[in-house]
């Protein structure tokens, strides 16, 4: 591939291999090349995961380069999380190596995704700088990071059965949160990955700068901390979510072309409907997702739900309140006027998503750092609540349809408190990734730093 002589500089993007990060190291790499036309990005990422991905239209500065499939197929890899994510620390990095060793231009940064810390030593040994891509809060990122802590006071590697009530409140730079809130990692079944993340949080500093996917003002007191403990620049880069590409109003036009899906919510009423989406990865049980779809239904509260699989099942008799779709752009449908909340399983990249579109959340985590996420939604935002109360194991459906009356219900006072303030999160976000804002300031910081230390 020839490079054009108007290049200044060579970004290498390693994202890790799934949807939740892929797309936040994707949207941080379209941001800069808006910003920074001579700045020509390699994106790496595997045979599979090109054949998924390589239909979207990319800017003609950002080229996809591919690894053989050394991996799990990201088919069916939930039944063996702990195996796929040891796959990814031993497997990728000697076709890595080989490909950047192979490409025309020599990187002038690689941006990595924390979790693939082996890219920290293929930096060193080619003398490339590399920065650490933070994918989750940078909440999450300080309880991992100060995992001694949590071992001297006995939150770590000890048997926490009837101490998830209590309450951690010695993390530097995060509010008191029980145990029950941490990222799973460090309790139950969870802990069969806690040496993996303790390996790979420990490789962090060694990185020459460390990204976080996150809003300042939305963390600033943990992001603050952090920039006094790293002995790198540390930059939070705004949430990663394809804001650059939403329209204003997305009700406004009546184009043809308009998904079907838009046009039903075009007929809707404003804030009347309850967007539900479990996420594209680890799911509930079967039988709990029955209780769901029953309590939805028997709510009779308006519902567009993105079920990637068995659609007719959640559609329940041609329920003609509700729409279910396999797939749609879910920052577009959040920031519809007619959706007035979201339940959500509180991955990161939907927790900002609904963050920036203004929207109450009803939390329902199921796994790694969603926990982190929901407490932060509901105790520190204040702008949701949680679906399982009592933290009980499953929830019944006549607790859920009550639920979603109550949450729906646009003139019951607490909710009424809950919309606002999702809006007030929402003014933050947005007056952040405007012109001017600190994460746009931080993405400009970032950039000149790499380009000083390129020409330096």
């Amino acid at each position: 591939m020839e490079l054009s002589s108007q290049i200044n500089c060579h970004i290498v993007a390693m994202p890790y291999p799934g949807r939740g990060h892929i797309n936040p190291m994707m949207n941080f790499c379209k941001i800069i090349i808006t910003k920074y036309p001579n700045i020509f990005i390699t994106f790496i990422v595997t045979e599979e995961w090109y054949s998924l991905i390589s239909s979207e239209n990319l800017p003609e500065n950002i080229k996809y380069a591919t690894i053989p499939n050394v991996i799990p197929s990201e088919f069916g890899r939930a039944k063996d999380f702990v195996g796929f994510v040891k796959a990814t620390l031993t497997k990728m990095e000697g076709s890595v190596e080989k490909l950047i060793d192979e490409l025309m231009m020599k990187p002038s940064v690689i941006v990595y995704d924390t979790y693939l810390s082996w890219v920290v030593g293929l930096g060193n040994r080619r003398n490339i700088p590399v920065a650490s891509f933070f994918t989750m809060s940078a909440t999450v990122f300080s309880i991992c990071y100060h995992m001694d802590l949590l071992a001297q006071n006995g939150h770590l590697r000890a048997n926490l059965s009837g101490k998830m009530h209590e309450q951690v409140d010695y993390i530097p730079g995060i509010p008191s949160i029980r145990v029950l809130d941490l990222p799973t990692p460090f309790y139950g079944k969870g802990q069969e990955l806690l040496d993996v993340v303790m390996e790979i949080f420990s490789t962090v500093s060694k990185a020459q700068y460390l990204l976080f996917t996150s809003i300042y003002e939305l963390e600033s007191i943990v992001i603050d901390v952090l920039k006094q403990i790293f002995p790198i620049p540390v930059y939070p880069i705004g949430p990663a979510i394809p804001y650059f590409t939403s329209e204003k109003n997305p009700s406004s036009t009546t184009s043809i072309d308009e998904p079907e899906y838009i046009k039903w919510l075009n007929a809707q009423p404003n804030g009347s409907v309850l967007y539900i989406s479990q996420g594209s990865f680890l799911s509930v049980s079967r039988d709990e997702l029955d209780e769901i779809v029953a309590g939805v239904h028997d709510s009779g509260v308006r519902f567009f739900w993105v079920a990637r699989d068995e659609t007719v099942r959640f559609q329940k008799n041609g329920c003609s309140v509700g729409l279910v779709v396999p797939w749609c752009d879910q920052l577009k449908v959040l920031s519809h006027p007619s959706i007035g909340g979201f339940w959500s399983h509180c991955g990161w990249n939907s927790t900002k998503e609904a963050a920036f579109s203004g929207l109450p959340m009803l939390t329902f985590p199921i796994f790694w750092d969603q926990r982190t996420n929901s407490k932060q939604i509901v105790e520190d935002w204040k702008i949701g609540n949680r679906v399982k109360k009592h933290d009980q194991c499953s929830i019944l459906r006549e607790e859920i349809s009550s639920l979603l009356k109550w949450f729906m219900d646009s003139g019951n006072e607490e909710v009424m408190e809950t919309r606002r303030r999702a809006k007030e999160i929402q003014k933050i976000c947005q007056c952040s990734t405007a012109n001017g804002g600190s994460s746009e300031i931080n993405i400009e910081a970032f950039i000149e730093t790499v380009l000083c230390h390129k020409y330096s």
